[in-house]
């Protein structure tokens, strides 16, 4: 599965800072006037839904095998400290991508100050005027009338 198409706990967030939701924020990303802080944003997003699958895995793993129902003499002492090892490891990074993640959220400018991109369309100009306007002026037109004495 992709990874934008993992939840993360940072989704909500990111939809109200950018005003729209996850796969939308990852099209507009692609574009070539894409906000840099757009793109960093959802780098630690990845980022942090990789970190969050990997703490579910473990804490799933743990509980299968502290399954009420499971046989006791499977348990392995040793393997429950290497999924402890495995879950603070996983923790730790999915804490450090959450602060990393709100430190640049908390230091962008609010949406309503936030340069929004705008597209311009140019009009095309012609090096000729259409004939209706091409047309000669009068002869006296413009010109100043003689003063009389």
């Amino acid at each position: 599965m992709s990874v934008r198409l993992k939840p993360s706990t940072a989704d909500g967030q990111l939809q109200e800072v950018f005003g729209a939701p996850v796969p939308a924020l990852y099209a507009t990303a692609t574009e070539p006037d894409a906000s840099p802080a757009l793109a960093r944003a959802l780098e630690l997003r990845s980022f942090l839904a990789l970190a969050e699958e990997q703490v579910a895995r473990v804490r799933d793993r743990v509980h299968e095998a502290m399954a009420p129902d499971r046989d006791m003499g499977e348990l392995s002492a040793d393997d429950l400290r290497l999924d402890a090892q495995w879950l603070e490891a996983a923790l730790d990074a999915r804490d450090g991508y959450r602060a990393a993640l709100g430190e640049l959220l908390r230091s962008m400018p609010p949406p309503a100050q936030q340069p929004r991109a705008v597209r311009l369309t140019q009009t095309a100009v012609a090096a000729t005027p259409p004939p209706s306007v091409a047309a000669p002026a009068p002869q006296r037109a413009g010109a100043a009338r003689a003063r009389r004495p």
